[in-house]
């Protein structure tokens, strides 16, 4: 099982592929699940690195308060230990913040795709917990998918939205470590964000319950080389519009990379 240590921390991830680094930072409580869509469809012309961040999955879950240079320190031992001199980032949520202060604090980051990401963890609408639940409540997990996915998702796609609750159950964060990665993003204030020189890609949900499009928006045009899109959707519209956004990821990743996504 390859894993990464960072200040006492042991982090699992699982890489795969030849290329390119295309390094996955997932959102606030979600286990390794939530890269389902997405990761696949970069696959083959570039490296994907999928991890756990401290409090989830196989990773180890140190007590809290967790903060989000922290978890960007946590990223970095990742890229090292899979023996990644540079990487494309794509991040979501929290997972988007991180990247933001990864590229503000370390060196390997080639450019940005930030998911469901706000300018700020104060521009959050609704606490980042409204996403979470206790992985041992199954009617729970269910419950908090309504911040997650549309209500149209939900009935045309039941089975796709049972396999999330059982996805859940068994890699998301518990209670204690899902609390302290929100509290980590809702406190989270970026360093200026005209530091970021990298090129950078941030898509939204239009109906995401918990960050709101016009903050997404403004994280866009306060990147010097950010770019913006919406879709339909709520928090995991990536995963709710697969199609289009991964052909918006992949072409994004083949315009700032030597490899041919056709």
């Amino acid at each position: 099982m390859p894993t990464a240590n960072n200040d006492g921390a042991t982090l699992y991830y699982e890489a795969d592929g030849e290329g390119e680094t295309v390094a996955f930072v997932g959102d606030a409580g979600y286990g390794a699940w939530q890269w389902g869509w997405t990761a696949p469809a970069v696959a083959g012309p570039f490296e994907t690195l999928v991890y756990d961040h401290r409090g989830t999955g196989r990773s180890d879950a140190p007590a809290g308060p967790y903060d989000v240079e922290t978890l960007a320190a946590d990223l970095d031992a990742v890229l090292a230990a899979a023996g990644a001199r540079s990487a494309h980032l794509v991040g979501a949520g929290l997972g988007g913040l991180v990247a933001l202060a990864y590229a503000h604090r370390h060196s390997r980051a080639e450019t940005l795709t930030l998911l469901a990401t706000p300018a700020s963890g104060g521009d959050l609408r609704e606490p980042a917990d409204r996403l979470l639940a206790d992985p041992s409540d199954p009617a729970a997990l269910r419950g908090t998918l309504d911040a997650a996915f549309s209500p149209d998702f939900v009935d045309r796609q039941p089975e796709v939205v049972d396999g999330v609750v059982e996805w859940r159950a068994a890699g998301d964060a518990g209670p204690d470590a899902s609390r302290a990665q929100a509290a980590a993003a809702e406190a989270y204030d970026p360093e200026p964000l005209y530091e970021v020189t990298l090129p950078a890609l941030v898509l939204a949900g239009e109906d995401d319950p918990v960050v709101p499009v016009a903050s997404a928006e403004r994280l866009a045009a306060d990147l010097p080389r950010g770019e913006f899109a919406s879709f339909a959707g709520r928090h995991l519209f990536f995963a709710e519009r697969s199609r289009p956004v991964n052909d918006r990821v992949q072409g994004f990743l083949e315009s700032q990379s030597d490899v041919d996504l056709e």
